[in-house]
């Protein structure tokens, strides 16, 4: 596989990964192919007009990863930042104007470089997620003291009102700790079930249960409060030791989580990326079979 073939072939692999996480069905309170979820403004449509225009961001971003040479990987981060810029300005021109995977575009293309820059160190085409964890890590360093001394600041983002009002890292946390919600929960879980005669969408449904009952869902936080954080996290629980979406008795109680959600107002859409990621690192590693 040559450089070009490579790019590809990670496009691909974000791509699918934002194709399966909105496929997957039912997901309390997101949007599906079933449903809206806990939202006006788009729709399962939305979402494959959003991936799709992400898939050339993808590629710019593992062809930056391949071409860098310098040692502070810090840099790297500040070569895909642009391109991070016009891939949110495609999305929101397919989805006139609705954040669909601004969360993502963040996350997948730090990935996405990552997997580049190994591939330029080891030529290899299966990355292990460890290894590009960690290279997540040296290249978000310290991403989260830009969240320092914005008490003064004009114009704050999402994350930095969520920041200031919970303390809560959010995304950036989670990136610069080289995704740690990620391989501690939801990855192991998808590994275990991914080899067993389980349909996809039942295995993806079960490690969305898993980020939900431990992630610091800052969507969650955005749209309601931490009690209502606490809550979601806890009614996964609870799934989860109903068997969650393995079982009969389980999927009854996930079908009332998605009503209930519904009915709320509650979108637990950082579990929902975290999901992505989930897959996106599985993939690297072990190509792209998921079923």
């Amino acid at each position: 596989m040559n450089i070009n073939e490579f790019c590809i072939y990670v496009s691909k692999l974000a791509t699918k990964s934002l194709l399966y996480e909105v496929s997957a069905a039912p997901k309390p309170g997101l949007v599906d192919r079933k449903n809206p979820g806990a939202h006006r403004d788009m729709d399962f449509f939305t979402f494959l007009d959003s991936s799709v225009s992400l898939v050339d961001y993808f590629y710019k971003c593992t062809m930056a990863g391949i071409e860098f040479k310098e040692e502070d990987y810090k840099l790297l981060m500040e070569k895909i930042r642009p391109l991070g810029i016009e891939a949110e300005k495609s999305m929101f021109n397919a989805t006139k104007g609705v954040n669909t995977h601004k969360g993502l575009i963040f996350s997948l293309g730090i990935i996405s470089a990552a997997a580049g820059n190994l591939y330029y160190i080891n030529k290899e085409i299966y990355q292990s997620s460890i290894d590009i964890c960690n290279l997540v890590k040296l290249i978000t360093k310290e991403i989260t003291k830009e969240l320092d001394n914005i008490e003064d600041k004009e114009n704050l983002t999402y994350g930095e009102k969520l920041y200031l009002k919970y303390g809560v890292k959010g995304i950036r946390g989670e990136v610069e700790s080289g995704f740690r919600t990620v391989l501690k929960y939801s990855l192991p879980i998808l590994k275990d079930l991914i080899n067993k005669e389980i349909h996809i969408n039942h295995i993806l449904i079960q490690v969305l249960l898993h980020l939900m009952a431990y992630s610091e869902d800052s969507n969650i936080l955005g749209r309601h409060d931490m009690q209502t954080l606490e809550f979601v996290k806890e009614k996964a629980l609870t799934a989860l030791s109903h068997g969650g979406y393995l079982t009969s008795y389980g999927k009854v109680f996930v079908n009332e989580m998605d009503k209930y959600f519904i009915e709320k107002n509650i979108s637990p859409g950082g579990s929902a990326d975290l999901l992505a990621v989930t897959m996106m690192l599985y993939m690297l590693e072990h190509g792209d079979k998921l079923d």
